[in-house]
This record gives structure tokens, C-alpha cells and sequence, in this order.
């Protein structure tokens, strides 16, 4: 294979190495996060039926619809702050403003330099979730946070 720089560009990325980081809140305080997904948008249509011509119909975008973004990591014991934050607005009750932050995950390369960022914009939670415990397993405690945000930007990094 040819030794010059546009040759990675033709090979995908592994999607194993990457880090979440949030707005506010610095990544020493922050623990890996094993597992992301909903990285997701679609786009929504109606259907809408011609005048005078039931025969035939159209469809036309109504919208895009965002996934909610799911961040799996193993149970920290000590406080979080990314915990506190979830836990101070689901069991508010509404008493307290709902705090949105930025979340960005980076797809990181063998040098770990980001190579691709997911900007999700005016994020908070809506689940939290720990994983069952069972005697009869050999397994992390696996907490779930999932998040609801605006939207999205993909960008590449230069």
C-alpha cells in the first residue's frame, strides 16, 4: 500500500476507541463509557392523497426524527457528576429547571486524536437505568444513561 496521508481516508475506522464528553464538566471527573448508540436521524413523511385522484398518493417530509443517545458504563460508586446531573432531573418532579448540556462523542484514532465528533445539542436525560443483579452471574454492575437532545451534528475532523 502507497505511504501517503489520503490512503486512510478509503479505510473505515474501528468503532471500539472513542470518549463522551460533556459540556461543563471535566473529563478527569468523567469514567469510559464502554458502549454507545443511537447516533441516529430519520427522516419522517406523510402521506398525502391528490385531489380529485384517489388513485395514487404522494409522500412528503414532515420532519427528522432523532434516536435518543444511550451511554453504558460501569457503575461508579464514588459521586459522579454526570449521575448527580441525572439524578437531580428525573426525580425533580419538575421542581427543579431542567439543565441541558452539549454531549460530544469523538470516534478517537490509534493516537488517540478524534477523528470524528457527534455534537448533541441541549441534552438531558430521560432514563437511568442499573442492571440487574443476579448471584449467579460474573458480571459488572452496568449503568444506562440515556439522553433526549434537539439535534445532531456529524463532523469530521481535519
Amino acid at each position: 500500500m502507497p505511504n501517503d496521508s489520503n490512503s486512510d481516508a478509503f479505510y473505515p475506522p474501528a468503532g471500539f476507541y472513542f470518549s463522551v464528553n460533556f459540556a461543563g464538566i471535566s473529563s478527569e471527573q468523567l469514567a469510559s463509557f464502554q458502549e454507545v448508540s443511537g447516533i441516529s436521524m430519520e427522516m419522517e413523511t406523510k402521506e398525502i392523497t391528490e385531489g380529485g385522484e384517489n388513485q395514487f398518493s404522494r409522500r412528503v417530509p414532515s420532519g427528522v426524527k432523532y434516536q435518543n443517545l444511550v451511554l453504558k458504563r460501569g457503575l461508579m460508586i464514588k459521586n459522579s457528576p454526570i449521575a448527580q446531573w441525572c439524578q437531580d432531573t428525573l426525580s425533580s418532579g419538575f421542581e427543579k429547571v431542567i439543565k441541558p448540556k452539549s454531549i460530544v462523542v469523538s470516534l478517537l484514532d490509534e493516537s488517540a486524536k478524534p477523528i470524528m465528533n457527534w455534537a448533541f445539542h441541549n441534552a438531558y436525560p430521560v432514563k437511568w437505568e442499573i442492571s440487574d443483579l443476579k448471584s449467579s452471574d460474573n458480571a459488572l454492575v452496568i449503568e444506562t444513561l440515556e439522553f433526549t437532545y434537539s439535534y445532531f451534528e456529524s463532523k469530521p475532523v481535519s
